[in-house]
C-alpha cells in the first residue's frame, strides 16, 4: 500500500502541472525553397526500486530506491535546403539525476551532447544517403521508433529502457556512420543499411573494423515511410509492419579471445482502428545474439555470452476522452535467456497506462514492472526488483 499512496501522490502532483504544457511547434521559411522546424519535448521521472540501494558498501543492493530525474529532454532542430537535401539534429540530455549515473562527454547523468546529428541527401524517395550520428537500423523498438512515441513508458530491458543498458554496440542508442535507406514500392517496402564505428575502443577492436548493421520492413497495410515510426497510432491508422535486421562487427575481443559479433532480428507491429471502440496496438520481437558485446542490467549476461531475448506488449486505447485526455492502458514482457551453461534466465513482466493529453509529446505514464530472476545472485546484482515509474512528458 505505500508504494500505491507514493504512486498516487506524485500523480496527483502531475497533473496539477498539466496545465502549463506547450502544444505549438516553430516552423520557419528561409528563400525560395529553404524551410525549417525548432521543437522541444521532455520527460520527467520518479521512479521507486525495490533493493535499489546498496545501503551498507557489501555489494548487495538491500534498501529501496527513490530517484527522481530528467529522463530526456531533447531541442529538435530540422531543416531542408533543397528538395534534395535536408538535415535534422537533437542536442540533448538524459537521465539528469539517475543515481550513479554520469557520463556528461554523451550528455547522461549531466552535460548535454548532440544525440542525433545527419545530413541527408535524397536524390529519390528510394534512395536516400543519410550521413552522421543516428539510429543504428536494427530493431524496430531502438532502431526505428521514437522515443517521444512509444506505446509503453520506455524501450525494452536491453535496450536502454527503464534502469537497463543496451546490449548492442552504441553511443546512447546511436552510431557514427553513414546509412542508405529508401523506401519502395510506395512505402510497401523500406530498407536500411549502415556502415558505422561500433566499438571503437583500442581494446576491445585493436583491428578497427567496422560495423555494419541492417533492416527490412514490409509494411501490408498503411506505410511507414519516415525515420522515425510511433509506438501506437490513436487509431489513425492501420499498420501492419514485418521487419527484420542484423547487427555485426568482426574481430571485438571478448576476454580473452577474439571473435565475431552477430546478432539478428525479426518483429512484428499491428495498429487496429476500432472505431467507436477505440484501438490496440500490439508488437513482439525476438533478438538472437552471438557473443553480446554489453552485459544487460541485472541479468546473468556476461560480455562474449550468447543469448536471446524475446518482447511482446500491447496496449489498447479507450474511446472517448476521460477529462481532457484518452487513457490507454497497456502490458509488456521479456524473457531474456543466456546460451551459457549455469546461467539463468530473467523474465521482466509490466503493465501501466499512459493518458494522453495532446499527442505522444504530452502526457503522463504509469508502469509498475518487475524483474523476475530465475535464480537471484545478490552478490552479482542478479536480484529481483519491483520498478514503478511515473512519467509527465511535455513539449511542442
Amino acid at each position: 500500500m505505500t508504494v500505491l499512496r507514493r504512486a498516487g501522490t506524485v500523480l496527483a502532483t502531475l497533473f496539477l502541472l498539466t496545465g502549463s504544457l506547450a502544444y505549438a511547434g516553430v516552423k520557419f521559411e528561409l528563400g525560395d525553397q529553404a524551410k525549417g522546424e525548432i521543437g522541444f519535448w521532455s520527460q520527467v521521472w520518479y521512479q521507486y526500486v525495490e533493493d535499489g540501494k546498496d545501503s551498507n558498501s557489501d555489494g548487495v543492493r538491500d534498501k529501496g530506491l527513490n530517484d527522481f530525474m530528467i529522463r530526456r529532454a531533447y531541442l529538435s532542430i530540422r531543416g531542408e535546403a533543397t528538395p534534395y537535401l535536408d538535415f535534422f539534429t537533437y542536442i540533448a540530455t538524459d537521465r539528469i539525476g539517475q543515481q550513479d549515473m554520469d557520463s556528461p562527454g554523451l550528455g547522461v547523468g549531466s552535460g548535454v551532447a548532440f544525440r542525433d546529428l545527419w545530413i541527408t541527401l535524397k536524390p529519390h524517395e528510394a534512395f536516400k544517403i543519410q550521413a552522421g550520428r543516428m539510429y543504428v537500423p536494427f530493431t524496430r523498438n531502438y532502431g526505428t521508433t521514437s522515443t517521444m512515441a512509444l506505446l509503453t513508458t520506455d524501450l525494452d530491458w536491453g535496450q536502454g529502457g527503464v534502469r537497463s543498458n543496451i546490449f548492442y554496440p552504441n553511443k546512447v542508442g546511436r552510431d557514427d556512420g553513414v546509412t542508405l535507406w529508401g523506401n519502395i514500392y510506395g512505402g510497401l517496402l523500406q530498407y536500411r543499411f549502415m556502415a558505422g564505428e561500433g566499438v571503437e575502443s583500442n581494446t576491445l577492436n585493436p583491428d578497427d573494423t567496422l560495423r555494419f548493421a541492417g533492416r527490412i520492413s514490409a509494411s501490408l497495410l498503411e506505410p511507414e515511410t519516415g525515420w522515425f515510426n510511433q509506438g501506437t497510432y490513436f487509431g489513425k491508422k492501420q499498420v501492419l509492419s514485418l521487419g527484420a535486421g542484423v547487427d555485426s562487427q568482426k574481430d571485438l575481443v571478448f576476454g580473452a579471445i577474439q571473435d565475431d559479433y552477430l546478432s539478428w532480428t525479426v518483429d512484428l507491429f499491428y495498429d487496429q482502428p476500432l472505431g467507436d471502440y477505440g484501438a490496440l496496438t500490439f508488437e513482439g520481437a525476438y533478438i538472437d545474439i552471438k557473443n553480446i558485446p554489453n552485459p544487460i542490467t541485472f541479468t546473468q549476461q556476461a560480455a562474449g555470452d550468447d543469448a536471446s531475448i524475446i518482447s511482446l506488449k500491447a496496449g489498447y486505447l479507450l474511446p472517448g476522452k476521460v477529462g481532457p485526455g484518452q487513457i490507454q492502458p497497456f502490458a509488456h514482457w521479456q524473457k531474456i535467456s543466456v546460451d551459457e551453461s549455469g546461467k539463468d534466465d530473467t523474465d521482466v513482466y509490466g503493465f501501466g497506462l499512459n493518458y494522453f493529453l495532446k499527442g505522444h509529446a504530452n502526457k503522463i505514464s504509469l508502469d509498475f514492472a518487475l524483474v523476475d530472476q530465475k535464480r537471484e545472485i545478490p552478490i552479482q546484482d542478479v536480484q529481483d526488483h519491483f520498478i514503478m515509474t511515473v512519467q509527465l512528458a511535455g513539449g511542442f
